[in-house]
């Protein structure tokens, strides 16, 4: 099946599933490894990325038959598997004492950082004298891994077929057999959003993230805080990054961190000639580090920025976690959303966010990054120049305490 058309039967369904008219059955043809792109990309991040607590049993009952197709003889039922699904979402209170916790990493690094870093935060406290794993990608451990209460299990999410998304299963319930092993679910991608069963109900708590919080407008990390004071009776729990290491040749003087990632999604960016325009305007008042990102493109683009802006900027081509330590000793941080919007709402790091590209009005008020320190323009029209006044008038009205060269 040709890509266009999976990602037209996609957006069909999408479309159906929003309007309240979802199928009764998932198109077989989403099922065929060509659109798994597609399936995912458009049908699953379309469901989750409104928030809307509707769409996570539309997405139950649908996902649930494309995990049932792809493992056959696996017993995988998808009237069994919603039924566990409807009850494992409710809240309640973790009664016993574990002498383990698994928690699931949510796979993007942002989340990790705004969801998941939040629960293992109140995790810790809970629970002084148990080991805490956290399962999940390398790159995202790097973010926690100076947290001398943490070890992990390198699990790694393969961004292919259904079937190969579907691998880490058995894994998972390896890792989670233990009867004194307290399984914390973030929403994670490893369990397709809570719906594979990887141990019995009583050891598993799933923070369903997409439906928490019902119709208000609390962000992640404000409603991680609430499932893990009900959950674990920790109050006040909040996002922290742990990075081993130093990121090299830092500058003593004060400096802007940027990244102008947008994760493989044009949409968060803004049109050209944006982004040689905010570097330009930043660059005036302080030295840039810059985020290559993942590289190939999206390095040639940020590439192309500076060298049209003039800017004085030193380019960071490492890991997350090296940028991470970036961000945290900068004086200001600015991008589109992004992890690195997360990264600086933990560290305490003044921050503008250029929110653009979000789906429904949920979305942005879920992801955006909060705190004292911390200005978020929402885009709904993408105007360059309307934009870029908004950000020189963020950094304007911060002061003399919050970035050093106001006013130069």
């Amino acid at each position: 099946m040709k890509s266009t058309s999976c990602e037209q039967v996609a957006r069909q369904l999408l479309d159906q599933c929003i309007a309240g008219n979802p199928p009764l059955e998932l198109p077989r043809s989403l099922l065929e490894e060509p659109c798994s792109k597609a399936l995912f990309g458009i049908l699953v991040e379309g469901l989750g990325d409104r928030f809307e607590p509707a769409l996570c049993d539309v997405y139950a009952r649908l996902f649930s038959q494309a995990i049932e197709a792809s493992s056959p003889g696996a017993g995988l039922n998808p009237a069994e598997l919603v039924a566990r699904y409807q009850r494992v979402r409710r809240t309640r209170p973790v009664t016993w004492e574990p002498k383990r916790l698994l928690v699931l990493s949510r796979v993007t690094l942002g989340a990790d950082v705004a969801v998941t870093s939040v629960l293992l935060a109140a995790a810790r406290q809970a629970f002084p004298n148990a080991a805490i794993v956290f399962a999940g990608p390398s790159k995202n451990f790097e973010m926690f891994a100076a947290d001398a209460r943490l070890s992990h299990a390198a699990v790694e999410y393969r961004r292919g077929s259904l079937r190969e998304r579907l691998a880490v299963w058995d894994e998972l319930k390896r890792l989670a057999a233990d009867p004194d092993c307290l399984v914390i679910d973030p929403d994670s991608r490893l369990t397709q959003l809570g719906l594979l069963p990887i141990c019995p109900e009583g050891r598993y708590h799933l923070f369903e993230s997409r439906a928490y919080g019902g119709a208000g407008s609390l962000n992640l990390p404000a409603l991680a805080a609430q499932w893990a004071l009900e959950t674990l009776g920790v109050p006040n729990a909040a996002p922290y990054v742990a990075p081993v290491g130093q990121a090299s040749s830092l500058s003593a003087t004060p400096y802007i961190a940027v990244s102008l990632g947008v994760g493989e999604n044009p949409a968060k960016r803004i049109p050209d000639p944006f982004e040689e325009q905010l570097l330009a305007l930043l660059s005036a008042r302080a030295p840039l580090w810059i985020d290559k990102g993942a590289g190939g493109e999206e390095a040639a683009r940020v590439e192309r920025a500076v060298a049209r802006s003039g800017a004085r900027a030193t380019f960071w081509d490492g890991s997350f976690a090296g940028f991470a330590q970036i961000i945290a000793g900068s004086a200001l941080y600015v991008g589109y959303d992004s992890a690195g919007q997360h990264v600086a709402a933990a560290c305490g790091v003044p921050l503008v966010s250029i929110f653009a590209g979000f789906p429904a009005p949920r979305m942005f008020h879920r992801w955006r990054p909060a705190g004292p320190r911390a200005t978020v323009i929402r885009v709904d029209r993408p105007l360059p120049v309307e934009i870029l006044a908004k950000v020189a008038h963020a950094i304007d009205q911060s002061g003399e305490d919050s970035f050093p060269w106001s006013g130069t």
